[in-house]
């Protein structure tokens, strides 16, 4: 049992889902960071000065106040509704979903252009030329039985 476990990982592995998986966690990671910066360093600030100084992060609506003792310990945390960092959440999510929208698309054209046979400009994969020969070989070899009959 274990042994063909540890033959499917090994397929699964060499085959490049794992390679191409760990890729896309690591740089997914990466532009998470990025997109963290831009919204946070970048287009808060300026909206923060639109404000009035307006802290969006920070802004949040209180249910129930800390309540420290003499001494200032916290006897009761505070319990509070953070609508700012949910708003910085949305704004990330609306920058990281039109990024891969744009990626997608470019990625899609590229696509589109390399399974165009009668493209020179980009290399056709060899398994869309051989259907395209393929494709090309029975409309002519339907052409060639309709001419008999």
């Amino acid at each position: 049992m274990a042994k063909q476990l540890f033959k499917e990982f090994k397929e699964f592995a060499v085959k490049g889902n794992m390679m191409d998986m760990a890729i896309g966690i690591i740089i997914g990671a990466a532009f998470n960071k990025v997109i963290d910066v831009l919204v946070k360093k970048v287009m808060l600030p300026p909206l923060s000065l639109l404000t009035n100084g307006v802290n969006f992060q920070n802004k949040k609506i209180i249910l129930q106040e800390a309540s420290n003792a003499a001494d200032g310990k916290v006897i009761t945390e505070e319990v509070a509704i953070g609508y700012g960092a949910l708003g910085e959440a949305f704004l990330d999510f609306i920058i990281i979903g039109f990024t891969v929208f744009i990626v997608v698309k470019f990625m899609n054209r590229l696509k589109k252009k390399a399974q165009d046979t009668t493209d020179d400009t980009v290399v056709t994969p060899k398994d869309i030329e051989l259907l395209d020969k393929l494709t090309k070989l029975m409309e002519e070899q339907n052409a060639l039985l309709k001419s008999k009959s």
